[in-house]
């Protein structure tokens, strides 16, 4: 994750007032110090990765940057597997950061589990060019391009691309 797409993460998590944030794909945990930086004092970030390896590397940086352990909750899993176990309607933001050809999946999960008003965030949208460009492309970047058009389509959906770090797909639910 880029520093611009970080700061753009914290920010909008401070603007939703994010109490509740579920994660997809921990990675290295970049994204949830950002994400945990513009939450509330109160606030639980939910993550959810396949890699359990990630997870306690992430547990490790939330805590070097000086997060108590009850700040975040650390589900490991697949996401598909894993978020249809979360609260309808539980959460102020959820942040897709995981596998490019289940986006669409995702867009459907977080907006069960988005409260009205709240924010869903795609990061990576732009594939490093690849959504714009007329060639033949591999899955994923078909998949990127129809969560663009499904967002951008969507009656229930305020979004807006945001042109940080190689792109973050941002939509307030209705």
């Amino acid at each position: 994750m880029s520093p611009g797409a970080g700061a753009a993460l914290r920010m909008l998590a401070a603007t939703v007032g994010a109490k509740a944030v579920a994660e997809i794909g921990t990675g290295t945990g970049v994204s949830g110090i950002h994400l945990l930086h513009g939450m509330r004092p109160d606030g639980v970030l939910t993550t959810v990765d396949p890699e359990p390896e990630r997870q306690q590397f992430a547990r490790q940086a939330f805590r070097a940057a000086g997060f108590a352990s009850n700040r975040a909750r650390f589900i490991p899993g697949r996401a598909l597997d894993v978020l249809p176990r979360l609260a309808d309607s539980g959460y102020d933001l959820v942040f897709c950061d995981g596998d490019r050809t289940e986006c669409l999946d995702y867009l459907a999960e977080s907006l069960r589990l988005l409260r009205p008003g709240g924010l869903v965030c795609f990061e990576g949208v732009f594939a490093d060019g690849r959504t714009v460009d007329s060639g033949p492309q591999p899955v994923e970047v078909l998949r990127m391009r129809e969560l663009l058009r499904a967002v951008r389509e969507a009656q229930d959906l305020v979004p807006s691309l945001l042109p940080v770090g190689d792109g973050l797909l941002c939509a307030v639910k209705r």
